[in-house]
């Protein structure tokens, strides 16, 4: 009889932390991470303040968690779509739309890269954007097997949507797939490229 109340506590006490990180995110968002504090998370959250402590010991294990879940989300999106690969040129197609509709969440890209800059600054922070790029590879060999150009599509896909905040014109599908076939696609000197 008392297994379903724990359950239910269980999963209470999984969606208040989901809130958290949510909270997070939109904190990072507005004010950047300096901005981060138990209390105001907690009130972005619509939890009281000893909520956020209580999951989060310190500011440090909220960040991990928020950084964590915003590159895993992405990172596994970016895996799927190396999984159900259907082919090069729809491939790329794919890609795009997948990175316009990253880029369609200003505030969620903007605390994306706030916390990608932490993580370069604290490595015990970076296993979360190693799975990210570590994605980013795994979907570039479904076209080349070249180390200089999955190096080349990542830093191009943390590029552009670092632009993307800076424009009032973000790329849309069709120069994602520019950007995308010039790397993947095009014949380096030397070297096949696609399969």
């Amino acid at each position: 009889m008392t297994e379903p109340t724990t359950d239910g506590r269980r999963l209470k006490g999984e969606q208040r932390k989901r809130e958290l990180i949510e909270a997070t995110i939109r904190v990072v968002a507005r004010d950047g991470v300096a901005g981060v504090s138990h209390r105001t998370v907690a009130k972005e959250a619509g939890q009281p303040y000893t909520a956020a402590a209580y999951y989060f010991k310190t500011i440090d294990d909220l960040l991990t968690a928020a950084l964590t879940s915003c590159m895993e989300e992405d990172a596994e999106r970016l895996r799927r779509l190396a999984d159900e690969f259907t082919g090069p040129v729809e491939g790329l197609c794919d890609l795009a739309e997948l990175m316009c509709r990253v880029v369609a969440a200003p505030a969620r890209l903007l605390a994306e890269f706030e916390l990608y800059l932490l993580a370069a600054r604290r490595p015990e922070l970076r296993a979360a954007t190693r799975h990210w790029l570590a994605a980013v590879e795994r979907f570039g060999r479904r076209y080349t097997d070249d180390p200089v150009r999955l190096r080349v599509l990542a830093g191009t896909i943390d590029g552009v949507l670092m632009q993307a905040l800076l424009t009032d014109a973000p790329p849309g599908p069709r120069e994602w797939e520019e950007v995308l076939r010039a790397i993947l696609l095009t014949t380096a000197p030397g070297r096949e490229s696609g399969r």
